[in-house]
């Protein structure tokens, strides 16, 4: 498991060398090498406009994408493994409308002046999602098939949509443009703070969800078996979504609806690895860091020096691969 982990992180180490040197101005790799080692030995002296582009605009963006990629991973983990579904993520189930549309809101009304205001406001649009992808799935006691919730987060992840347009409807000009782009995935305008945060957030939810990767691999086995073998069901599901809810909503936050990375990733893995998630997560999560990575990359260099917006780019990579795991799943 360590070998494993210590490969993909390597992946992402070398990929996102690569992404440093790929842009709108490109950089020799053995400038961003010789820029790195001296800014690791504190030898760098006044900037260099490569250096300022390197460490001012594109690592801060590469670790972000990274921390994004991550964590949405982990999301469509948990959430597979929760409904047993390889179509289940939190894009799908309506929690990534649900915390947008708490994000919107929050900067519609200011919230964006208070520290931490639009991350809470997201987290609290996502944990109201779960809650009602249940309630119009059955409810929180009732009999919860796969399939009825998927359909209760298509009707739910409608809903916010709609709201989401009304509250475009309503904003002025500069902030319509800012907030459509923002809801197509948008990785370049988050601050070094907001990049700490959502790192802090991401270690402390990945330590949680991997403390229960064991009680996850049994419940997947099914809820009866867990039960004898000593798991409380119940409450390992609320911490699961809760935490899960958290780790969505402030990728969500800072970076908007980037869809599909939690389905795409978690399945690949899940096909290499194997469904034991004491390696599938972190598994996931460092293929997910490494997966967005690329695509933020290959955002930035498709019309350069312009630029896509990241869920451009995971939506045209993962609406094939959704009609795949649809069909192979009819014919299971």
């Amino acid at each position: 498991m360590l070998q494993i982990s210590a490969l993909l992180l390597l992946l992402f180490v070398m990929l996102s060398l690569a992404a440093l040197c790929l842009g709108a101005i490109h950089i020799a790799p053995s400038d961003v090498v010789r820029a790195i080692v001296c800014a690791l030995s504190g030898q760098m002296s006044a900037p260099s406009e490569e250096e300022l582009i390197l460490f001012s605009v594109r690592l801060p963006r590469i670790l972000f994408a990274g921390i994004v990629g991550a964590s949405l991973s982990l999301g469509g983990v948990v959430f597979q493994a929760l409904l047993r579904n390889p179509l289940a993520d939190p894009y799908v189930l309506g929690i990534s409308g649900g915390s947008a549309l708490g994000a919107i809101i929050g900067i519609v009304l200011g919230a964006s002046s208070l520290y931490l205001g639009v991350p809470f406001l997201a987290f609290s649009g996502a944990l109201i999602t779960v809650f009602l992808v249940f309630i119009v799935a059955g409810g929180p006691r009732g009999v919860l098939l796969d399939n009825s919730l998927l359909l209760a987060g298509v009707v739910v992840n409608s809903f916010f949509s709609a709201a989401i347009l009304f509250a475009l409807s309503i904003v002025n000009s500069m902030e319509l443009h800012s907030i459509s782009f923002w809801l197509m995935g948008d990785l370049s305008r988050v601050a070094l703070k907001e990049i700490a945060v959502a790192a802090l957030c991401l270690v402390a939810c990945c330590a949680i969800l991997c403390m229960q990767a064991r009680k996850l691999n049994l419940m997947v086995q099914g809820e009866e078996t867990a039960l004898q073998l000593g798991v409380n069901v119940r409450a390992t599901k609320y911490i699961l979504l809760i935490v899960t809810s958290l780790i969505t909503s402030v990728a969500v936050s800072l970076a908007g609806i980037i869809g599909f990375v939690g389905i795409m990733v978690p399945h690949m893995m899940r096909l290499v690895f194997g469904s034991d998630h004491r390696l599938l997560m972190p598994a996931a999560a460092l293929f997910g860091a490494s997966f967005l990575v690329v695509a933020d990359t290959l955002a930035r260099i498709v019309i350069a020096p312009a630029e896509l917006p990241v869920g451009v780019i995971t939506a045209l990579c993962g609406a094939p691969y959704f009609i795949f795991l649809m069909r192979r799943k009819g014919r299971d």
